[in-house]
C-alpha cells in the first residue's frame, strides 16, 4: 500500500507542477520557441523541469541586484566620468543604404582616430599584457570572465603584484563562475599584495529563486592607464584550456590606442561600481585623448539590463547590407530565426555566405545544435565549413570591406540574449581587411561540413540532431 500511496502523490504533484508553471512559462516567456520549449520539459519530466526553470529559467539578474544596477546606472550618469571629445566622433566611411539607428548602436558613437593591432596566438597576447602592466605608472584594470589559476594567470597575478608593489593601482574583475578557481588560492595572495580582486555576480544558493545562475559576465577587456586596452575573445588561461578533444583554442584580440579607450574605461568603471559600489574618481583614469591611428571603432556592450536583442539586431542589419559576401566565425552558433533569415535570403540574392564553425567543440549539445543549423544553412546555399586545428573561439564577422565585429560574444541565442558581452564594430578600412584576412586563415585550416561528420546520414545521428534543436532556445 505504501508504494501505492507514493505513486499517486508523485502522479498528483506532477499535475500541480504543470498546471502551476504552465502561466509562469506563458506569461514570461515572449519568444513562442522558447515558451514552447519549456512546456515541453515541464510536461515530459514535471520535477526536471521544474528544477531547470528555477535555475536557468529565467532571464533575470535577481530583483535586488538589478534595482542595484539600475540605481547605480543613474548614479554613474550624474557622475563626472567624461565621455568622448566630440572632435573625435566621425562619421563612418560606410555604404550609403547604411541605416542611421546602426551609427549609435547602443548608443555609443563611433569613435575615430583609434590604432588597432590584431593578435591571434594566446602567448603573444599575454606576453604584450604583461609588458603593459611592467610599464604601467597609474592603474591597471581587468575584467575577464575567466582568470585561472594556471601558468598563465599566475604570470598575470606576479605582474600585478610587481605593479601594485610599485604603487600602481591594480583592480580585477572576474566573472564568479568562469573563474571560480581564481578565488580560491591566487585571489588572496593576489590581495595580499594589494591587488584588489572582486567576483562578478557571485553564486549563493539562497538566490535560486530569484536570479539565474548562468548567467553570466562574459566580457574580456584590459585597461592600462587609461591610454591603451585589450579586447576580444581571449581569458587569460592557457591555451589547452577546457575539453581535450577540442584541441588547443584559437582567439582573436586586439590592442587599442586612441580616443575609444576612453569608452572602454568607462565600461570597466561601470562594472567595478556595480560590483563594489565604489565610483573611482581619482583624477588620473582619463589623460587627454589623442588620434593615434585611422580606425573607427564603436563599441557595443550588452547585458540583461540592457536591451539584450540590440547584438543580434545589428548583426542581422549588417547581413542584410551584405553585396558580395559574409563570413562568420564562431565557437558555437546555435542562431535565432530572425539571424537564420538573414543568412538565407543573402544567399538567395546571390551573397557568398561562408560560416566556420570547430570541427570539435567543448559543449557535445551545443554542438549537436550548432551541426543541426548547419546542415540546414546549407540547404540554403551556405558554405559550412569545419575548423580542423583545434577550438576556434574567435568571434568574427565581416560584411563585403566595410563591416566587421568582433568581441566576446558568440552568435548564438546565449549571446544574444543573456550574457554580459562586449563587441567592436569596425568599419571600412585596414582592420576591416586584416580581420578577413584571419577569416581566411581560419578557411584555409578547414574542411566542408557533411551530414556524415554529424552521423546525418543514419537514423540515430538525425534523431541526435533533432532533439538537439529543441534545446537550442535554452542554450
Amino acid at each position: 500500500m505504501e508504494w501505492l500511496f507514493w505513486t499517486q502523490w508523485l502522479a498528483i504533484s506532477e499535475w500541480v507542477i504543470r498546471l502551476t508553471v504552465l502561466p509562469v512559462i506563458v506569461l514570461r516567456k515572449e519568444r513562442p520557441a522558447t515558451c514552447l520549449a519549456w512546456l515541453a520539459i515541464v510536461f515530459f519530466e514535471p520535477w526536471v523541469g521544474l528544477a531547470l526553470y528555477v535555475l536557468i529559467g529565467e532571464n533575470r539578474l535577481g530583483r535586488r541586484r538589478l534595482q542595484r544596477r539600475r540605481g547605480r546606472r543613474r548614479q554613474l550618469e550624474a557622475s563626472a566620468y567624461p565621455a568622448v571629445e566630440p572632435s573625435h566622433v566621425v562619421e563612418p566611411h560606410a555604404p550609403d543604404e547604411l541605416p542611421a539607428d546602426m551609427r549609435t548602436a547602443d548608443q555609443l558613437p563611433l569613435v575615430g582616430g583609434n590604432a588597432l593591432r590584431v593578435m591571434f596566438h594566446t602567448e603573444e597576447v599575454i606576453e604584450q599584457l604583461i609588458a603593459e602592466i611592467d610599464a604601467a605608472g597609474h592603474h591597471v584594470h581587468l575584467l575577464f570572465y575567466i582568470f585561472q589559476d594556471d601558468s598563465v594567470g599566475q604570470r598575470v597575478a606576479e605582474a600585478l603584484v610587481r605593479a601594485a608593489q610599485r604603487g600602481v593601482a591594480c583592480r580585477v574583475l572576474a566573472d564568479a563562475v568562469g573563474s571560480r578557481r581564481l578565488f580560491h588560492r591566487l585571489a588572496p595572495r593576489m590581495r595580499r599584495h594589494g591587488v584588489r580582486v572582486l567576483p562578478v555576480l557571485p553564486v549563493k544558493l539562497y538566490r535560486l529563486p530569484f536570479a539565474r545562475l548562468d548567467l553570466r559576465n562574459h566580457r574580456k577587456l584590459a585597461v592600462i592607464d587609461g591610454r591603451v586596452a585589450f579586447t576580444g575573445s581571449q581569458n587569460i588561461v592557457e591555451a589547452t584550456y577546457g575539453h581535450k578533444r577540442a584541441g588547443v583554442w584559437r582567439d582573436v584580440m586586439v590592442r587599442i590606442t586612441g580616443p575609444v579607450v576612453r569608452q572602454l574605461q568607462n565600461i570597466f568603471l561601470e562594472d567595478w561600481f556595480y560590483e563594489s559600489g565604489e565610483l573611482l574618481d581619482d583624477g588620473g583614469l582619463f589623460p587627454p585623448s589623442r588620434a593615434d591611428g585611422p580606425v573607427a571603432v564603436q563599441l557595443v556592450p550588452t547585458g540583461p539590463d540592457l536591451d539584450t536583442e540590440r547584438f543580434r539586431d545589428l548583426v542581422v542589419k549588417m547581413i542584410f547590407l551584405a553585396r558580395r559576401r559574409v563570413v562568420i566565425t564562431s565557437p558555437y552558433f546555435v542562431p535565432d530565426e530572425a539571424m537564420l533569415l538573414a543568412l538565407r535570403l543573402a544567399t538567395l540574392r546571390g551573397v557568398q555566405v561562408d560560416l566556420v564553425i570547430p570541427e570539435r567543440s567543448d559543449h557535445w549539445l551545443v554542438n549537436l545544435a550548432g551541426g543541426f543549423y548547419g546542415l540546414h544553412l546549407q540547404r540554403y546555399g551556405v558554405n559550412v565549413h569545419l575548423f580542423r586545428e583545434g577550438m576556434l573561439h574567435a568571434k568574427t564577422l565581416t560584411i563585403d570591406d566595410s563591416l566587421a565585429i568582433f568581441g566576446s560574444a558568440n552568435y548564438d541565442i546565449r549571446s544574444f540574449m543573456l550574457n554580459f558581452e562586449l563587441n567592436l564594430l569596425v568599419y571600412a578600412g585596414e582592420a576591416v581587411d586584416e580581420l578577413y584576412r584571419l577569416q581566411q586563415s581560419y578557411l584555409a585550416c578547414s574542411r566542408p561540413a557533411t551530414p556524415q561528420h554529424w552521423a546525418a546520414d543514419t537514423l540515430l545521428g538525425r534523431l541526435k540532431l533533432n532533439l538537439a534543436k529543441l534545446f537550442s532556445p535554452l542554450l
